[in-house]
């Protein structure tokens, strides 16, 4: 039998394969990496999402339908254990004479213009089958060329993650055929990858599992630079439509030890590589986005055994989510053959989203199926270690660093801190970058807020001048500021954005808008209702200055004398006698604020909150 692969006007027939299963950082700092790339190349790179199974959903959504899955999931569980907390119990008994053992391969597309063989663009946002060159369909007498541009951020990468660069490294070809691999072969670096010995460390904070303590080290064996596949969209019964542009699409894959031993722990090592590559600028989008896939080695072996069980890989896991549910079903499958007197096979698996089980794939391949060989096409890559100097003298701050800012210069929480570092691939903490730092630099220049126009080029030029030399985190700041910042930045804007159902972009409300805002605020020119009305005026577009907002529309705050306050505070009391004993028998403070907030909308942007306290705590006889 054979189908038809239908390739956007490339259509030939192929034998009918077993059938198989289905299967945010910008750079946190805005360090400038221009002299990076222009000693290479002074190409850009447009944005690759368009994986094989990539779903352009918002990150908050993501993270909200995964929470709701574990919600379902764990509901599930408490219903089919009738005895309760026995059926826990004995669960844990169970697990607890085994033990599991992970290690980890991450392949994550490179941030970068060209493929890694061919000087084709590595876009997948092209029409299909559009940026393809001859080398690319294999093609007989096309020949691989490497393009020293796509080093750049794999180096960046490796240096993240702290791997030794070997000065020499070799490609080979692993053989294979699939329809998605013209060649029949993909170039990697099997032999001699250009990193090796890398560290993670991986704290409590990063959502490791408990037992794991406060922190736990995970060896990175290897990173080595491999193309990628051609795009394959299936079209049921019996279609498969190849989209060429994605093959030799540069990746590389990350390889850990196999020292991971809780599921909790190895989810989060892949979310912190994700972080760490997002942050040095390695890749142009993550997991949710399709720009990174993980394939996950699974054994189980008796508890006290030093020696590792038979392993099984479970291939192209897409989301953290995902590599949870992988992992914990095909623990449990090896648990329940070994327990039954059975044995585990070396093969490679699939699991597919709400599968409880994973399901055979084919027979693991080893190196003698895969026929390694050193391509003889290509010379070794060699890595000056100028180059490599050069490039690390300009990583960015890493993700560890930052958080420990956030939290301890900053004096964030450590849920706000971890949040403004995963929304928006990073931009939601450049934002708070940029605001923080204009507002910064205006307090310190003591000028009036009213002459912003007149400073604002000046102040434009420090905020460029910090961030050229990675000065941003160093400009002078306060806590008590920074909070007020992140408060605007992630709830009031947050809300914003959530009501309407947009993604953020720093342009909906620029930082200079934002920073005018606030400072009225700080400064007593405005109330904190005004403040928020002006937030969605600009939200929605309107681009006056904030400042001729306050004063065309006449917002500015007009200081009521005692007795307004005394009038209006007494009024309030007076129909509300059940709020007032609730307060004054019951010491339900609560109840108060709702009298403050009442004063506020009946005194439209006139009324300031610590004064209506004040004289409703002096009305009202409470302290």
């Amino acid at each position: 039998m054979s189908r038809v692969v239908s390739t956007y006007g490339l259509c030939h027939k192929v034998p009918k394969p077993p059938l198989k299963a289905a299967n945010r950082w910008h750079s946190l700092r805005v360090a400038s990496l221009h002299s990076q790339w222009t000693l290479l190349s002074n190409h850009g790179r447009a944005l690759q999402t368009d994986a094989v199974q990539a779903n352009d959903v918002p990150f908050r959504k993501h993270l909200k339908d995964e929470a709701k899955r574990k919600r379902h999931a764990e509901r599930n569980v408490k219903e089919d254990h009738h005895t309760g907390s026995r059926g826990k119990k004995e669960e844990a008994l169970r697990l607890g004479k085994w033990k599991l053992t992970v290690g980890l391969e991450i392949h994550a597309q490179l941030n970068t213009e060209r493929k890694l063989f061919s000087t084709a663009k590595s876009s997948d946002n092209d029409v299909p089958n559009s940026s393809v060159a001859l080398f690319d369909l294999a093609l007989p007498g096309s020949q691989p060329e490497f393009q020293k541009v796509t080093l750049i951020p794999a180096l960046r990468a490796a240096l993240g993650l702290s791997c030794k660069i070997h000065r020499e490294s070799r490609f080979d070809r692993k053989h294979y055929y699939y329809q998605d691999q013209p060649a029949g072969y993909q170039i990697t670096q099997y032999y001699r990858p250009f990193a090796v010995n890398g560290r993670l460390t991986l704290y409590d904070h990063d959502g490791i599992a408990p037992e794991d303590g406060q922190s736990i080290d995970i060896g990175i064996k290897q990173i080595q630079m491999e193309q990628d596949t051609a795009k394959t969209t299936l079209q049921p019964p019996s279609t498969a439509m190849l989209d060429f542009n994605r093959v030799g699409h540069p990746l590389i894959e990350i390889i850990t030890h196999p020292q991971i031993h809780h599921v909790q722990t190895a989810s989060a090592c892949v979310r912190k590589i994700q972080l760490i590559l997002q942050a040095v600028n390695a890749v142009t989008t993550g997991m949710e986005l399709g720009g990174l896939r993980a394939d996950v080695n699974v054994s189980v072996s008796p508890k006290d055994s030093e020696i590792l069980g038979q392993r099984t890989e479970i291939k192209n896991l897409s989301s953290f989510k995902a590599v949870e549910d992988a992992i914990i079903a095909e623990r449990d499958r090896q648990i329940v053959v070994l327990e039954s007197g059975g044995f585990i096979e070396g093969e490679t698996r699939g699991w597919t989203l709400g599968s409880t089980e994973t399901k055979k794939l084919r027979g693991k391949e080893g190196e003698v199926d895969y026929r390694y060989m050193p391509d003889p096409d290509i010379p070794p890559l060699i890595i000056g270690q100028d180059l490599t100097s050069h490039i690390e003298s300009f990583i960015p701050d890493l993700p560890d660093v930052i958080l420990k800012d956030l939290t301890m210069h900053s004096g964030l929480t450590s849920k706000d801190a971890k949040t403004l570092m995963v929304l928006d691939d990073g931009e939601r903490l450049d934002y708070f970058d940029d605001v923080k730092l204009l507002w910064s630099i205006r307090r310190a220049s003591s000028k009036p807020v009213m002459d912003v126009e007149h400073t604002q080029r000046s102040i434009s030029d420090d905020v460029a001048d910090r961030r050229q030399s990675g000065l941003s985190r160093l400009a002078d700041s306060s806590p008590v500021f920074d909070r007020v910042v992140a408060n605007w930045v992630l709830h009031e804007l947050g809300g914003l954005l959530s009501t309407a159902a947009l993604p953020f972009s720093p342009d909906l409300v620029p930082p200079n808008s934002m920073v005018d805002i606030l400072s009225n605020l700080s400064e007593n020119r405005i109330t904190g209702t005004t403040a928020k009305r002006l937030l969605a005026m600009a939200f929605n577009g309107d681009r006056r200055d904030i400042n001729t907002i306050i004063h065309e529309e006449n917002l500015a705050l007009q200081h009521l004398s005692r007795d307004e306050y005394l009038a209006m505070a007494q009024s309030l009391i007076d129909e509300n006698s059940d709020k007032v004993k609730q307060i004054q028998q019951k010491g339900q403070m609560g109840k108060l604020k709702w009298f403050v907030g009442q004063m506020m909308r009946q005194g439209e942007g006139k009324v300031e909150a610590i004064k209506a306290e004040a004289i409703l705590k002096e009305l009202l006889g409470v302290s």
